[in-house]
């Protein structure tokens, strides 16, 4: 794989949305853009709500992608227009700080993340002038990373526009950290993926160093993903960081039942490599040193012997300070169990046994369990959606992304995708009035596509 993304000559006429994005752009500005860069939303296929634990995940990269066509002026300031009219236009100055309303996530404050985390790695005082226009096919708040592609293509504008050079891992890194300026405190999977996926591979991304693996997926079947249009926007709400902080929780509470230096350690993974346990020994520690009942913040500061002050201020994130009571163990017992899952897919995939399509969606149906009943970050909506895919000849089926609305990914075997496809339809968006006609962008077959690049007119 390249180190750094690709620069590719197009002829953009011979593509039907960059031609039209080139269009909108020279009707906005008067002139043609210089450059184009294109990130991909991601489905996840096993591993939710783990990346930010420190564990591995297994998603694959989607056509559907976040584009920007972009012109370099001296004008001092950076123009953002949507060719959406639904999203307002922002113009920001070159030269002062960029800032961030997290308490306003609009579709702008999400590209100027991007920008913001170039400006800071480079120390750039006076960034290029840039006009851009941004269009993206990703639906948003579906839990397929439309947010975090928007953020790496604006990092990968910014670097392209001020003559930066970074590598793929690099810029996931970057855009990474620089999306937690919007409040919500991921763990990096969808950078990840969104820069170093390759066209018909899924990836294994593991952490801490960044790296990317290879998953050969196996043949007789393809993933479906199928919208069940509740939308949930992870910045706007306090669900995803509540999980984040309840993790965070756990883990120093896991380290004190074992002796071990709680203050230093914020990640679950980061237990089990200083106890040397196995992920199924973890999962006997969590039973036996944590409780099904929610923790109230005041048994959790005797428990670590933190003072309020030290638990609002050290364990809370901005969003998550009303916060009283915290499910521990629930929360730890799906990481750990969803983190087996995925080595177990990883497994499954490499070995290529004759059951291999049953074995991986015998998994994902595990998995959705988990996130439903453990982590709680289903919706009914969404187990309504899974049980349908699951009635018309999926072989496994669960919610992709943060979870409370947006997607579902299910493994069909192929003979049964068309007649999948029609059951789906007529189960799930027919009968209700509201999702009646929205299949063709809310139903559709995925397979592994390519990673971010920037694109030059031939």
């Amino acid at each position: 794989m390249a180190a750094d993304p690709p620069k590719l000559k197009t002829v953009i006429a011979a593509n039907e949305r960059l031609q039209n994005l080139k269009n909108t752009f020279e009707t906005k500005y008067g002139e043609p853009p210089l450059f184009y860069a294109c990130a991909p939303g991601r489905v996840n296929l096993i591993g939710e709500h783990i990346d930010y634990c420190g564990y591995s995940v297994l998603p694959m990269a989607i056509e559907p992608s976040i584009l920007a066509a972009v012109s370099l002026n001296n004008s001092g300031k950076i123009t953002l227009a949507n060719a959406n009219p639904l999203y307002t236009d922002f113009t920001v100055s070159c030269s002062e700080d960029i800032a961030i309303d997290r308490d306003n996530p609009k579709w702008y404050y999400y590209f100027l993340c991007g920008v913001k985390g170039i400006k800071e790695n480079f120390g750039i005082a006076n960034l290029a002038g840039m006009s851009c226009v941004v269009e993206g096919t990703i639906p948003p708040s579906s839990g397929l990373s439309s947010s975090s592609a928007l953020v790496c293509c604006a990092g990968l504008v910014t670097m392209e526009a001020n003559q930066k050079s970074l590598s793929k891992v690099a810029l996931a890194e970057i855009c990474a950290k620089s999306e937690r300026y919007i409040g919500t405190e991921g763990g990096g999977m969808d950078q990840s993926i969104s820069f170093l996926a390759e066209r018909g591979t899924a990836k294994l991304i593991e952490f801490q160093p960044l790296r990317a693996t290879d998953v050969k997926l196996p043949d007789g079947a393809v993933f479906v993903i199928s919208n069940c249009c509740v939308e949930m926007n992870k910045a706007a709400s306090a669900h995803f960081n509540i999980r984040v902080v309840e993790c965070r929780i756990a883990t120093k509470m896991l380290a004190q039942a074992r002796g071990l230096d709680s203050g230093r350690m914020l990640k679950l993974v980061q237990v089990q490599t200083e106890l040397k346990a196995s992920l199924e020994e973890m999962l006997a520690l969590v039973d036996e040193a944590l409780h099904p009942e929610p923790y109230s913040r005041e048994e959790i500061c005797k428990a670590l012997g933190i003072t309020p002050k030290q638990f609002s201020t050290e364990l809370l994130s901005a969003n998550t300070q009303q916060e009283t009571h915290f499910k521990l163990h629930q929360r730890a017992r799906h990481v750990y169990g969803e983190a087996a899952r995925v080595l177990q897919f990883k497994s499954v995939c490499d070995s290529e046994p004759a059951e291999s399509v049953q074995r991986l969606g015998d998994l994902m149906n595990q998995s959705h369990a988990s996130c439903r009943d453990l982590y709680e970050c289903s919706c009914p909506e969404l187990d309504q959606l899974v049980d349908i895919c699951l009635k018309s000849g999926s072989v496994g089926s669960r919610l992709t992304g943060a979870g409370w609305g947006g997607c579902a990914v299910s493994m069909v075997p192929d003979e049964k995708v068309e007649s999948f496809l029609k059951a789906v339809s007529e189960a799930y968006y027919h009968p209700d009035p509201r999702r009646a006609g929205m299949e063709k962008q809310s139903l559709f077959v995925s397979k592994p596509g390519g990673g971010a690049a920037i694109f030059i007119e031939e």
